[in-house]
C-alpha cells in the first residue's frame, strides 16, 4: 500500500549482525523502483544505531518525493528494523 510522507530525509532505528545488512528502495505506487532510490543505489547499512539517515549514492534528500504516494521496499539480512521516521 502506498504511503505519503512529509520531509526531506528518512531515518531508521536498526541493528544488524556483523554479516548482516539493510537496504531500502523507494518505489512508485505500482512498485517500480524510482531512479536514484533503488536497492543498488543504497549502500549496505550495518551496525546498531537509533537515528541513521538513509542515503542513496551519498544523497539523503527525499524532498522531491515529499507528499507524493510512494512505496518502500526494505531488505533485511540478519537485521532488525525497529522504526522509520521521515523528517
Amino acid at each position: 500500500m502506498p504511503l505519503r510522507f512529509k520531509g526531506s530525509r528518512l531515518e531508521i532505528n536498526y541493528a544488524t549482525s556483523a554479516a548482516g545488512g539493510i537496504w531500502i528502495e523507494i518505489q512508485d505506487p505500482k512498485g517500480q523502483p524510482i531512479p536514484g532510490f533503488t536497492l543498488d543505489e543504497c549502500p549496505k547499512i550495518i551496525g546498531d544505531q537509533i537515528e541513521r539517515t538513509v542515503a542513496w549514492k551519498g544523497d539523503s534528500d527525499l524532498s522531491s518525493l515529499s507528499g507524493k504516494p510512494v512505496r518502500m521496499r526494505v531488505v533485511l539480512k540478519n537485521a532488525d528494523l525497529y522504526s522509520i521516521r521521515f523528517h
